[in-house]
């Protein structure tokens, strides 16, 4: 298998036809883009999603703990049901302090606490062959009324596509805070490279724009970054998008570390960056509450009915990235700057 998260082959020819039992309650089972399922519970909905325990420690303890917590929740936040559930499965290294886990522990309390979600049950343990930074994995769950509910699945043709934040915000993020001080490049770039860390959950982005109208689907852009996201929400739909180049925000810091790491911003790992359709007389209301939530974000096409043609930027075909370069990047600079 390839590195990194299964491609949609691998997803079609492997596990697609072979997801167990059929059930009346499964109101979305495995599907390809979409990042959580959904089961029927009495009048309501649980939406789940899980996702590795990833702490790089070379972030430092702190910062390293408070991404992986929102790796954790980040895909279920995307039904516009806040987070209400973690249950989390540690798989650490045989010299792990107990410090290193309290630090990591205190920052998953801290941050549940904050969106109001219980650290409900999991498992914790050290054994041979686990290492940093992927020490386990977490389920997290979100209840609530169907109706609040945004599924992957949702996109109609005539609905708007909302970009936040644009491309590279997790890569810029992570590379700036890790190489910042290094970086030939100028010096109020490499501050904004830095602090484009603290945007890297799409938990708040998700939540304001369903709450502020009809948003119709949601998907985050993680590895293979924004190109990526956008396949992966139109093949979850079953519908195609046209999207604008230059009506996509980028932040500062991304197109200079980029530049720097020879990184194309649209096909790096964006955690962060939420893209979501929306219908068309909601849009003012959805980036409006955007706006006062200090998230940027903007209109960057159009949703249409499915053709060969799933993605098209600026009328022409966007290819679907097969990588990401990311970790490529980041060994890269470990070389250069660390002397690793």
């Amino acid at each position: 298998m390839d590195s990194g998260k299964a491609s949609r082959r691998f997803f079609e020819e492997h596990v697609a036809g072979r997801t167990g039992a059929e059930r009346e309650d499964v109101r979305l089972g495995p599907t390809y883009g979409a990042d959580f399922g959904v089961v029927d519970v009495g009048d309501r909905v649980v939406a789940m999603a899980t996702d590795p325990v990833f702490v790089l420690r070379d972030l430092g303890i702190e910062r390293a703990a408070w991404f992986a917590f929102h790796i954790c929740v980040s895909d279920v936040a995307l039904s516009g049901l806040p987070p209400a559930h973690l249950a989390v499965d540690f798989n650490l290294p045989p010299d792990t302090s107990t410090e290193t886990f309290d630090a990591i522990w205190d920052v998953f309390d801290r941050e549940a606490e904050k969106l109001g979600a219980s650290l409900t049950t999991g498992h914790t343990g050290t054994y041979e062959g686990c290492s940093f930074p992927t020490v386990g994995g977490a389920t997290a769950l979100s209840i609530g009324d169907p109706d609040d509910l945004v599924v992957p699945t949702g996109a109609r043709p005539g609905d708007r596509v909302v970009v936040t934040k644009g491309p590279a915000i997790e890569s810029t993020g992570v590379l700036g805070v890790l190489f910042g001080d290094d970086l030939p490049i100028d010096a109020d770039a490499a501050a904004a490279a830095r602090e484009r860390f603290e945007d890297v959950s799409p938990v708040r982005d998700a939540l304001t724009a369903a709450a502020a109208g009809e948003v119709t689907a949601m998907h985050d852009a993680t590895e293979r970054g924004l190109a990526n996201a956008f396949h992966e929400l139109a093949a979850a739909s079953g519908v195609s998008l046209a999207v604008e180049r230059e009506r996509v925000p980028v932040l500062p810091g991304v197109r200079e570390v980029c530049d720097y790491f020879g990184i194309d911003p649209w096909t790096t790992s964006s955690e962060g960056t939420v893209v979501a359709t929306v219908a068309p007389d909601s849009v003012d209301a959805v980036l409006a509450a955007l706006e006062s939530e200090g998230i940027p974000a903007a209109e960057v096409g159009e949703v249409g009915a499915a053709d060969n043609e799933r993605v098209t930027v600026d009328g022409a075909p966007l290819a679907e990235p097969e990588s990401d370069p990311l970790w490529g990047a980041y060994e890269t600079g470990r070389e250069r700057f660390w002397g690793e």
